[in-house]
């Protein structure tokens, strides 16, 4: 009994030291370590300590890494966590991810394991519960990123036909790709606006405009986005690039349409599924009144 004890509060511990270590706050460093690492003979390596947040992380983070990989392929998770949390602009990378991941997991076994020390259960639940609470802390973190994934290329597919229009009207008014693009990123609040400043970065960093923008249509994988890079990668082939975005454009606003109407169809429907077993109870009740009532005549 007293070795669960230590080994559920060890794992509280672990887990929500890993927690707290990602937080601002939790690894925030004191000013005579912040300026070690300028003074002379001192690298950044011996300045981090070797049991600081830093350390920790650099060793549990390739191990979180791997095993949260195989964990989400084998629920059917196929895409890259880098390309979705580059996708959502996330503020942490894929090893801070993952490290989230194994502090909330580690937290939740140590809780369990707490419980289980409080009440007696049954040795099943029991073991359900040690394997079940890590995993499903494990999936919740990642649905949410997955959610959050689904809703920015929903965010993408709407706002697509408004920036091409935008960008075909910069575009036949004279400007440059380049300078249409920079234009629809500041002048924009949306999805695509956050992601046009990206493209825009890119091109700052040393890639073309057409490189720039075929990176951001693997990132945001949204069929609507793949069209509009495709035209807009015609620059310096095509004579009238404004008037075939502006093509574009439309053909964009028709696609929407089109899923919007499908959209409206599909719940048209699922508000008959009611109405329709809200008409047929009354309906059979009163039916079974005249049918009992011929049944006992002929009784």
């Amino acid at each position: 009994m007293s070795r669960l004890v230590i080994a559920s509060a060890l794992s509280l511990w672990f887990g929500l030291t890993m927690l707290f270590s990602l937080t601002r706050w939790g690894k925030r460093i004191s000013l005579a370590e912040r300026l070690r690492p300028h003074s002379v003979g001192t690298s950044r390596r011996s300045a981090a300590g070797l049991l600081s947040a830093q350390s920790a992380r650099d060793s549990l983070g390739p191990l979180a890494g791997a095993v949260g990989a195989k964990l989400a392929s084998a629920f059917g998770i196929q895409e890259e966590l880098s390309i979705r949390l580059r996708r959502v602009h996330a503020t942490v990378d894929t090893s801070g991810f993952r490290l989230r991941q194994l502090g909330v997991a580690t937290a939740s076994l140590g809780f369990v394991l707490a419980t289980v020390l409080a009440f007696p259960l049954n040795p099943l639940v029991v073991a359900s519960l040690l394997l079940g609470a890590p995993l499903l802390a494990f999936l919740i973190i990642e649905q949410q990123l997955a959610a959050q994934s689904q809703a920015w290329k929903r965010r993408l597919f709407l706002e697509a036909p408004v920036v091409a229009e935008q960008i075909a009207m910069y575009l036949a008014a004279g400007n440059s790709l380049g300078a249409s693009l920079s234009r629809a990123a500041q002048r924009g609040t949306g999805a695509i606006a956050t992601d046009l400043q990206d493209v825009i970065l890119r091109v700052r960093q040393g890639l073309t405009e057409r490189e720039a923008l075929i990176e951001w249509a693997e990132i945001a994988q949204v069929p609507a986005i793949d069209q509009l890079v495709a035209v807009l990668s015609l620059v310096g082939e095509a004579s009238d690039l404004g008037r075939i975005v502006s093509d574009e454009a439309k053909s964009l606003r028709r696609e929407v349409h089109r899923e919007l109407i499908s959209t409206i169809e599909s719940r048209n429907q699922q508000v008959w599924i009611p109405v329709t077993i809200a008409a047929l109870v009354p309906g059979v009740i009163v039916l079974s009144v005249p049918f009992m009532a011929a049944l006992q005549n002929f009784a």
